[in-house]
């Protein structure tokens, strides 16, 4: 009876030791992986103008403030919607009040309202920005990469990064005396799509100044963007 138990407990110790031995040889196929990074990258412009301009008032009675504020926001909207390929974004609308010396009574209300501006057609928006200031005041101009800009910038990266990562994996391969490779895994990672960007409130003479309305000079430039490709290959020996 002992005899019985011992061997079918050899038994099942040889079964286990053979049923592992592919798991074992499969192991020893991924001995030569190696890993590799790849990353390329191109300028691409800033094609996208964005103009943020608001009207800041002040009022005791706060009804009439409002009303003010929305008489001027409404001008500058229909002066705007006249003009084509721009897009109109309302901001930010905040109001608060304005306390005496003592800060303990309210003595009026400030309001202050936004607009924004889009364009991928610099002349009209700066020309249009030129004439909106005679009501407005800027609060900013960036510039930004447009998002089919963005994504036809992509694409390109993408297969420009898989393109060297496989001259990388090749490279590798011939310098430790493979006869090929082939990929285990690949991870591509686009960077370098920035926020817009931020320039300074304005490059020109203030409204008031003089009675014709004035036209900034814009310079969007270039953002440096770049794709990344990160893996691992499997150098196959001879």
């Amino acid at each position: 009876m002992h005899t019985f138990r011992r061997s079918a407990a050899l038994l099942a110790l040889s079964i286990g030791t053979i049923a592992s031995l592919p798991a074992l040889a499969a192991d020893e196929l991924h001995y030569n992986q190696i890993s590799l990074r790849a990353e390329v990258s191109q300028e691409v412009a800033r094609d996208l103008m964005i103009v943020t301009l608001y009207t800041e008032e002040q009022n005791s009675d706060p009804a009439k403030l409002a009303a003010d504020v929305s008489t001027t926001m409404n001008k500058a909207l229909a002066q705007a919607k006249q003009v084509k390929d721009i897009t109109l974004r309302q901001g930010s609308r905040n109001s608060y009040p304005i306390y005496d010396t003592k800060g303990q009574k309210i003595t009026g209300w400030r309001e202050r309202a936004e607009l924004r501006l889009e364009s991928s057609d610099f002349a009209a928006l700066s020309k249009l920005t030129g004439e909106l200031l005679t009501d407005l005041k800027m609060g900013g101009m960036d510039f930004a990469i447009a998002t089919p800009t963005r994504k036809a910038s992509e694409d390109a990266l993408l297969k420009e990064a898989v393109t060297a990562f496989k001259a990388r994996a090749q490279l590798a391969t011939d310098a430790l005396g493979g006869k090929d490779y082939k990929i285990v895994n690949l991870n591509l990672n686009s960077n370098g799509y920035p926020q817009p960007y931020m320039r300074a409130p304005m490059m020109m003479k203030a409204a008031a100044m003089d009675a014709a309305s004035v036209t900034p000079d814009v310079e969007a430039g270039t953002s440096q963007v770049s794709m990344t490709a990160d893996g691992s290959i499997e150098v196959l020996m001879p």
